[in-house]
């Protein structure tokens, strides 16, 4: 595998989570650099039936704002951005993220393959996607997606993640840049600088 890259390789973070995702993601928000000047976008399967509080429960814990995302807002550098529940997190294009209320995926909406595929079409080999804990599928597809347009996937160790499932289901499916333990991918995030 290769050493880690510099901020300047990716334009673009997306991270995927499910069970034992907000732990996961609370830990991998917390090393990210304060002057990292890229977009990261997260998806973390949530129920469709109620609003979630889990931006503002992590922007206290995160160097960079954490929003929950707008239909047709722009794409923002050094922003932390997750999908609302019961919409689907797209990049539009290279300056706007959209909602979408398509069927859901693998019982999922928000679902990461989407998030995963659309920065793909968008960012190609820009992209580094992330993908931690879960007890699905969901996610394989996209880091095949992410894979195959030249950008990176770290994913976590299935025997570190609280739940396997979605990570081994990935790494059969599409294989990975990096399987980590949640420490190392943050050590990793902690890296992403010049």
């Amino acid at each position: 595998m290769s050493a880690v890259p510099h901020r300047q390789d990716f334009e673009v973070i997306v991270v995927g989570a499910s069970a034992g995702g907000v732990s996961a993601l609370q830990s991998l928000l917390e090393a990210v650099p304060a002057d990292l000047a890229m977009p990261i976008l997260v998806v973390l399967h949530l129920p469709r039936d109620r609003p979630s509080r889990i931006a503002d429960l992590l922007d206290v814990r995160c160097p960079l704002p954490v929003r929950e995302a707008e239909d047709k807002q722009p794409l923002r550098a050094g922003t932390v951005t997750f999908a609302p529940p019961d919409y689907h997190l797209l990049v539009e294009d290279r300056d706007t993220l959209a909602l979408s209320v398509d069927a859901p995926v693998l019982f999922s909406r928000p679902a990461i393959d989407p998030l995963f595929e659309s920065a793909a079409d968008v960012f190609g080999s820009g992209v580094l996607a992330i993908l931690l804990t879960g007890a699905s599928a969901d996610g394989s597809e996209g880091v095949a997606a992410v894979r195959h347009a030249g950008g990176q996937a770290w994913i976590q160790s299935p025997d570190d993640a609280y739940s396997s499932l979605m990570p081994a289901s990935a790494l059969a499916y599409a294989g990975a840049d990096a399987v980590l333990p949640l420490t190392s991918l943050c050590l990793r995030m902690k890296g992403l600088i010049r």
